[in-house]
């Protein structure tokens, strides 16, 4: 039974339509990779999953079940139980999502002690251990820094520490490596591995970059103005792909991914 599945998704932003009819699935432990360029449709879809797509946008048709419920018929309340605690999303710019004047330790404690997973002391030590999880030298120590005193990596580091918390089942990474350096990217990547590979998570990555979906995904869906173009396995869309549009993505890609 597929963990998540989304069908017939459309959004509309005024006469725009940003999502035209998208369809997948994602089964539990499995990684797709959705892929495309700017405005190709990939966030919206991401941040339509966990019903966040800001006006005027909305989810125009289609439904998105998730562990049997269709989200689109819950209540904003029953939204926010599953946000965080069911399904996590890692952002592109930690700086930005992160908040700059709360200590990184806390703000790993509140994701448990806003869904009632741990008291306020259990969250604190949890933090430090999540921490350590997200390879972050000295982790007790670094739980007591501001966002500003870590570096980027190490930023990215500690949304993956905030999305793992409450152990969700389903993690949805936006474009996790982009504001990051060639080197931190790798190991950003590596860490993403692990830790799914640990807790068996299932990932929905969203990029731009055909080299990430090579290394990391499962299956690939590839987003082209609003529609998936193309999906399936991995290897063989890389290795022979239909569209023409997959086709010049992966032209653009350095060297050979095979």
């Amino acid at each position: 039974m597929n963990l998540l599945e989304v069908r017939n998704l459309t959004v509309t932003f005024g006469a725009v339509t940003a999502v035209d009819n998208v369809s997948f699935q994602i089964a539990p432990g499995e990684t797709l990779g959705v892929v495309g360029e700017s405005g190709s449709g990939k966030s919206v879809t991401a941040f339509s999953i966990l019903r966040l797509v800001q006006p005027p946008g909305r989810i125009t048709r289609g439904s998105i079940v998730f562990e049997g419920h269709d989200l689109l018929t819950l209540s904003e309340r029953e939204m926010r139980q599953i946000r965080g605690a069911r399904i996590s999303l890692i952002f592109q710019e930690p700086m930005t999502a992160l908040n700059p004047v709360m200590r990184v330790g806390d703000q790993i404690a509140e994701a448990l002690t806003v869904h009632g997973m741990a008291s306020r002391t259990e969250a604190r030590q949890r933090a430090a251990e999540l921490l350590d999880a997200v390879r972050i030298p000295d982790a007790a120590r670094r739980a007591r820094d501001y966002p500003h005193q870590l570096s980027g990596g190490m930023r990215q580091r500690v949304m993956i520490a905030i999305a793992l918390a409450c152990r969700p089942p389903l993690i949805i990474a936006d474009e996790p490596t982009t504001a990051l350096d060639v080197t931190i990217q790798a190991q950003v990547l590596d860490l993403l591995r692990e830790l799914k590979a640990r807790f068996n998570l299932a990932l929905l990555l969203i990029t731009h970059d055909f080299g990430v979906v090579a290394e990391m995904a499962d299956r690939v869906a590839v987003m082209y103005r609003g529609r998936i173009v193309e999906e399936g396995p991995v290897r063989p869309i890389l290795r022979s792909p239909v569209h023409e549009y997959t086709q010049n993505l992966l032209a653009a890609v350095p060297g050979k991914h095979t």
